[in-house]
């Protein structure tokens, strides 16, 4: 099926910058078309700017093993749960790079491994009611028998410690609700139903 509307039925009609640091903040007025076929009255919206990321699912398909990184994240922390994850590797996009330069840059700086292949997984929108970024997701292949140690740039307050899991005990651990972010849920869950195909493809 087609949607209704695209980018053409919304109109801007303010935009105005809240704040600017690490991330940026705005706070745009927009009206868009509604499905009863007129438009909406002005909405006010503050739009949280990081800009897009890539992510990469680190897989040694001969070994069947996955290279997860465990790191620090502030906006978990809560009253009982851990704020540290086991995540993918993953990076913002710079100026002029490619979401393929990406890739190898970040997956050197946090687990000091090489991608040997590339495969595009999905893009999507971790949160579009609030903000803008968007995630392009990928599976890299690795040899995970060269993974170890803590890993990431010291200027960025990167501090990375690397691991090596089956995938069975991956899997497992999906299972088990023991993976809590989403784009590492969604790479492992486009693992469990296309790994075998792709393992296949570079074994």
């Amino acid at each position: 099926m087609d949607l209704q509307f695209s980018a053409s039925d919304v109109r801007v009609l303010a935009d105005e910058e809240g704040y600017s640091g690490h991330y940026r903040l705005h706070r745009v007025t927009l009206e868009h078309r509604t499905f009863d076929g007129g438009w909406s009255a002005p909405l006010s919206r503050e739009l949280f700017e990081r800009g897009d990321a890539v992510g990469v699912l680190l897989w040694d398909p001969v070994a069947d093993e996955l290279v997860m990184l465990e790191q620090f994240r502030a906006g978990a922390m809560r009253e009982q749960a851990s704020p540290w994850m086991l995540e993918l590797v993953a990076g913002v996009v710079e100026p002029g790079e490619t979401d393929a330069e990406v890739a190898h840059r970040e997956t050197a700086e946090e687990s000091g491994l090489s991608l040997t292949a590339l495969e595009p997984i999905v893009t999507f929108f971790p949160s579009p009611g609030a903000c803008t970024e968007q995630v392009r997701l990928f599976v890299g292949r690795v040899d995970s028998a060269r993974a170890d140690g803590v890993h990431g740039c010291v200027h960025e307050g990167e501090d990375i410690l690397v691991h090596r899991l089956s995938r069975s005990e991956l899997m497992a651990m999906l299972d088990a609700n023991r993976i809590n972010n989403g784009h590492t849920l969604i790479a492992l869950q486009w693992l469990r139903i296309h790994g075998d195909a792709l393992r296949q493809r570079w074994t």
